[in-house]
């Protein structure tokens, strides 16, 4: 056997089946998006992915899982348009109000998911998917990624496959299996004909700066909604075993990026 006889994107939809993970509807990023546009400007992640980003000659940029903007309007004073697709309808808003609030006028956001018809989006110099694909076929994803890209696509994963609250998951008994790392991805590229530069950035750990466990209980009923009185007892003795520690791990994600070598018009 070698590495042409791996079909990494079926090992991944087989993974991502394993995972148990729920993905969360609209609704609940639309109630997260105020919070999530006040914090976009100070983060260690954001500032890294951006200083990664190549636009030399670019003019457009789309940046899918856009949030309320967190990437495509920090880049946008430096290109001609920018586009947020998102699902969620609430992020959408904050990404408009966000524009509007900087003086950016080129700046359209398309609501969107990743399963819906994308024949209509426009095909840009740039796309960017950041923090956005954990999805069940990471495979169609990466082909309708490169669909809109004239020249250059960047894509973050987290590197072992764990999203930021996935230990709490397992603690409570919500997941039964973590997502493949981000090797299954190069595999992925690879088989593609993609050849991608791969690279790391850092994160903070949401659970870093809980000052004891109601905090802790807090931060976890945010991200994952209401527990049981059965889920937040394995919770406490999660947060009582683990220790500040593991709280304060960073989270490390892959960032992928690789030209696209279309030339489609403007």
């Amino acid at each position: 056997m070698d590495l042409s006889d791996i079909d990494f994107a079926e090992l991944y939809r087989r993974q991502m089946l394993r995972v148990n993970r729920q993905e969360k509807a609209p609704e609940y990023w639309d109630g997260r998006a105020s919070a999530m546009s006040q914090r976009m400007s100070d983060s260690q992640y954001v500032r890294q992915f951006v200083a990664s980003l190549d636009l030399s000659d670019c003019a457009t940029l789309l940046d899918v899982g856009c949030g309320p903007g967190t990437i495509a309007l920090t880049v946008a004073p430096r290109l001609e348009h920018v586009y947020g697709l998102d699902y969620s309808p609430g992020m959408l808003a904050a990404f408009a109000e966000e524009a509007r609030t900087r003086g950016l006028t080129a700046a359209t956001p398309i609501l969107r998911a990743w399963e819906d018809d994308w024949s209509d989006v426009p095909v840009c110099d740039i796309v960017v998917a950041s923090r956005s694909t954990a999805v069940p076929d990471l495979e169609a994803a990466i082909l309708k990624l490169g669909s809109k890209a004239r020249k250059r696509v960047y894509m973050s994963y987290p590197s072992d496959g764990r999203l930021p609250g996935d230990d709490v998951r397992h603690a409570i008994g919500r997941a039964d299996a973590s997502a493949p790392d981000y090797l299954c991805v190069v595999g992925i590229l690879h088989h593609l004909g993609l050849h991608p530069t791969v690279g790391y950035l850092m994160t903070e750990n949401r659970f870093g700066r809980c000052a004891d466990f109601a905090d802790y209980l807090a931060k976890a009923t945010e991200l994952l909604g209401p527990l049981s009185a059965e889920e937040a007892g394995r919770l406490e003795t999660f947060f009582r075993e683990t220790g500040e520690r593991a709280r304060q791990e960073p989270t490390r994600w892959a960032l992928f990026s690789w030209e696209t070598g279309k030339h489609v018009p403007r």
